[in-house]
C-alpha cells in the first residue's frame, strides 16, 4: 500500500475486527459476575452493578484510547515498517545470497552422487534382485 492509498482509503468504522483477532476479548458482565440460584443480592443492585460495569468498561477504554491510542499507532506503524524495511532490504537479498552461493553445492553434490553413489546403488539393487528372484 503507498502513502498515497493509505490516506485515500477510510476504516471500516462498523467492523473494526475483521480478522477476529481479539474476540478472545468480548467480555460481558455475565462472564465475569454469576450469582447462583440459590444466592441472590437484591435486584437493584445487580441491575445498577451490571450498569456499572458496562459503563466503565466502555469509559476506561474510551478515555485510554483517548490518550494512547495515536501514540501506540504510531509506535506500531514505525515497528512494522522496520520489519518491512528489514525484510526488503536486509533479509530477503541475504537469502537469495546463499540461495546463489549454496547453488554450486547443490550442483556438486548432484554430480557426486551421480557419479560415484548412483553406480554404487545399482549395482547394490541388481545384487540383491538375484537373490529375490
Amino acid at each position: 500500500m503507498s502513502v498515497e492509498d493509505a490516506w485515500a482509503t477510510d476504516p471500516d468504522m462498523i467492523n473494526r475486527d475483521t480478522n477476529n483477532l481479539n474476540e478472545h476479548l468480548k467480555v460481558s458482565f455475565e462472564e465475569i459476575i454469576g450469582e447462583p440460584d440459590s444466592t441472590h443480592s437484591i435486584d437493584c443492585l445487580w441491575k445498577y452493578s451490571y450498569k456499572c460495569f458496562s459503563m466503565w468498561k466502555s469509559l476506561c477504554y474510551i478515555i485510554a484510547t483517548t490518550f494512547c491510542g495515536i501514540p501506540h499507532a504510531i509506535c506500531w506503524g514505525c515497528t512494522f515498517a522496520c520489519i518491512a524495511f528489514i525484510h526488503i532490504w536486509e533479509i530477503t537479498p541475504y537469502l537469495r545470497c546463499m540461495q546463489i552461493q549454496l547453488d554450486i553445492y547443490k550442483k556438486c553434490s548432484v554430480m557426486y552422487y551421480a557419479a560415484f553413489l548412483e553406480p554404487y546403488c545399482n549395482a547394490c539393487g541388481a545384487f540383491f534382485n538375484v537373490w529375490r528372484n
